[in-house]
């Protein structure tokens, strides 16, 4: 039997079991996978390099299923490959517990690199992908030599050609001359609602080429000969990204629905699975693996076997020859970090006690990692001067110098959220990204695919409230805080001056999992060094000033702790007795024990004040129903940052004012007008 009828038989075989498979759930999206069915068994069986026995492999190839929602076309295929997935396990496919999701999830189900669902996601954290393998292999000493033939293989199609992530990510990897990344675009030209015409005219070839790509064709990616041919041409790099435009039939060997849109997102139908099936020669069985082909890929399993023992002796060769490569190499792949990492990185702060933004301070805590720990690697949307998050001797990463560690995104914080998450993922990196709070919004889905996945990732943004000042309420966040507050599984930091900066740091590179970190532009004074001992980043809050048998507590996080220790001070020359908690990070906290939340906001306190220069979404869980909460739950303005301190109530004053106002009492025998002076006792 001939290679081609053998990939053929294959390809048919996915067809059959994914819409079986789709069939039985009633739901999922069978049309991609029969279409698309070719290429990738061609790809899978040929080109790309994998071992079913190790599916983590670090010398593999990376598979990219960004049209994710064709999910069952990689179920099967890592059925046939012996990667564990079993046919009753397909048989479970989008129903509880089972390891086949609806759309394919990192994690949950081995052989899996990443998890796709927007659409788009998964190109453009391909391209993170691509730029990790590089500067891997460019540090190592692998650039150029045969060990250096790590690809990302990327499945696409026309919604992801639509999301605008591509359009800034495509670009960026032209830019870069990124030709370790190859794209399949499945161009059947259907989306739900009908044909791509609708809304989708442009040339797509002229895009890419204009993007500084290569562009090959395949006319007919039903054939698997076709298939093959191009990726022969594709894996020859000509020193580009590479496109392939596919011309694939939606719902390929469907008689009645291959082609229309019906095909796209709901079962063919029984009677359309059996047509099928007659139609393409296939047993009419559910779930059936025809025996020869289960033997074709069971032998090219044992071959991809031993190609990987291949490579990693050859790279364990290499990689030892030189202890020094030896050692980067080892930092690199287990995320390497000093254990004193805190007490180094708060060593590298200044020491004359001047007031500074923290983001210059994590500039300079940045920095102090970056000599630590080698796998830190990162970059800002064209904003790192203000960011404050270049490294100074780290080089800037391109076309010339994979090498660096400096990236330059350009002003792409889409794009380049997505690659952070491509970086993390590929194995070698501790990706760091930034910019301005407020332009996390652009940020906020790759952020929670992030967290989804668990990826050891910073988010680092700066400018992180009103006092942004003068370039008014399109730059000042509000609500961005509880926005991420709410993201299930992400760390958030918000230090209040340099000491908490550096434990806001070392503690997000401890954390596994993505942490955001936020700074200030304006300048905030440093604690003495009695406060600095205090500081306990892991608990998430700390109580960093109190007095015996107290009948306030000032819960306060980032440039407001220093206003609450300001208002403190102040509520003491009226006789109230006050605890000041530093809230670093809501989440830690939240997951200390309760014995331990109970100490620092005990629940016999009621008079509780929060503060924090945003919305004031979630405070109430922790100042309580009596509770205070002083945030700003309306847009910023264009002002100096002084005058909109004083005009949104930050300031002394402002606070005082609100306390007052709030815990309106009446006079009794302490001799108080609780409402004027805001003490804070409980007498009503």
């Amino acid at each position: 039997m001939s290679d081609n009828k053998m990939f053929k038989d294959c390809a048919n075989t996915i067809r059959s079991l994914s819409a079986d498979a789709i069939q039985k759930a009633k739901s999922g999206h069978p049309g991609m996978p029969l279409g698309c069915a070719d290429y990738a068994f061609t790809l899978w069986a040929k080109y790309l390099r994998h071992n079913p026995a190790n599916p983590e492999w670090f010398g593999r190839d990376r598979f990219v299923l960004s049209a994710g929602h064709g999910s069952m076309l990689m179920y099967s295929l890592l059925h046939l490959f012996n990667y564990g997935v079993t046919i009753d396990e397909i048989k479970t496919f989008r129903q509880w517990g089972s390891r086949c999701a609806g759309h394919p999830e990192h994690g949950e189900c081995v052989g899996i690199d990443i998890t796709t669902g927007p659409l788009g996601s998964g190109f453009s954290s391909a391209v993170g992908m691509a730029m990790a393998a590089k500067n891997f292999a460019a540090r190592t000493g692998m650039a150029g030599t045969e060990l250096d033939a790590q690809r990302i293989f990327v499945i696409s199609g026309d919604g992801c050609m639509m999301e605008g992530c591509t359009s800034e990510s495509a670009s960026l990897a032209g830019h870069l001359k990124l030709d370790n990344i190859i794209v399949f675009y499945d161009d059947n030209a259907i989306t739900i609602e009908g044909n791509t015409n609708l809304a989708f005219s442009e040339d797509v070839e002229a895009r890419f080429k204009s993007y500084n790509w290569r562009v090959l064709k395949c006319d007919n990616a039903n054939d698997v000969a076709e298939c093959d041919k191009v990726l022969a041409e594709a894996v020859k790099s000509d020193g580009r990204p590479t496109l392939i435009i596919g011309k694939t039939s939606i719902g390929f060997g469907a008689p009645n629905k291959q082609g229309k849109a019906s095909a796209h997102g709901e079962p063919l139908g029984e009677e359309e699975v059996a047509a099928m099936k007659a139609n393409l020669g296939l047993s009419p069985e559910a779930f059936y693996v025809p025996a020869e082909v289960k033997a074709f890929c069971d032998a090219r399993t044992e071959e991809l076997k031993a190609e990987a023992a291949a490579y990693d002796k050859k790279f364990n060769d290499f990689v030892n020859a030189d202890a020094d490569r030896a050692k980067l190499v080892s930092a690199l792949l287990s995320k390497e970090m000093p254990a004193d990492l805190k007490e180094q990185l708060t060593a590298a702060l200044p020491t004359d006690g001047k007031p500074q933004a923290t983001r210059a301070l994590g500039g300079i805590v940045l920095n102090k990692a970056a000599e630590l720990i080698p796998s830190l690697i990162g970059g800002a949307a064209d904003l790192a001067p203000s960011t404050k998050t270049n490294l100074k001797n780290g080089g800037d990463f391109s076309a010339n110098d994979y090498a660096a560690r400096n990236l330059h995104f350009g002003i792409r914080e889409f794009g380049m959220a997505w690659a952070g998450n491509g970086m993390a993922l590929y194995g070698s990196a501790i990706p760091y990204t930034s910019t301005f709070f407020v332009f996390s919004d652009y940020m906020k889905p790759a952020i929670r695919l992030a967290s989804l996945m668990n990826l050891k990732e910073l988010f680092i943004f700066t400018h992180d409230s009103f006092y942004v000042g003068e370039d008014g309420p399109t730059h000042e966040p509000i609500e961005h805080l509880a926005m991420f507050r709410s993201l299930p599984g992400v760390t958030v930091f918000r230090p209040a001056e340099a000491y908490e900066t550096a434990a806001a740091y070392a503690a997000a590179l401890e954390l596994n999992g993505p942490s955001v970190i936020l700074l200030t532009r304006q300048n905030l004074k440093p604690y003495d060094a009695e406060k600095a001992a205090k500081i306990d980043a892991a608990k998430g809050a700390y109580i960093i000033e109190d007095e015996e048998n107290f009948d306030i507590i000032l819960i306060a996080t980032g440039s407001e702790v220093n206003l609450a220790l300001d208002v403190a001070a102040k509520l003491r020359e009226m006789d109230a007795k006050v605890r000041v908690v530093s809230m670093l990070s809501q989440e830690l906290f939240l997951k200390q024990s309760e014995e331990y939340q109970e100490e620092v906001l005990p629940s016999w306190c009621p008079v509780k004040v929060s503060i924090e220069a945003g919305s004031t979404f979630g405070w109430h869980r922790f100042v309580g129903d009596q509770g205070l909460a002083i945030g700003i739950d309306h847009f910023g303005a264009s002002a100096p940052a002084g005058v909109l301190a004083e005009k949104f109530g930050f300031t002394v004053d402002g606070v005082m004012q609100k306390i007052a106002e709030y815990y309106v009492i009446e006079d009794d025998e302490c001799g108080c007008e609780c409402g004027e002076c805001g003490c804070g006792c409980d007498h009503e």
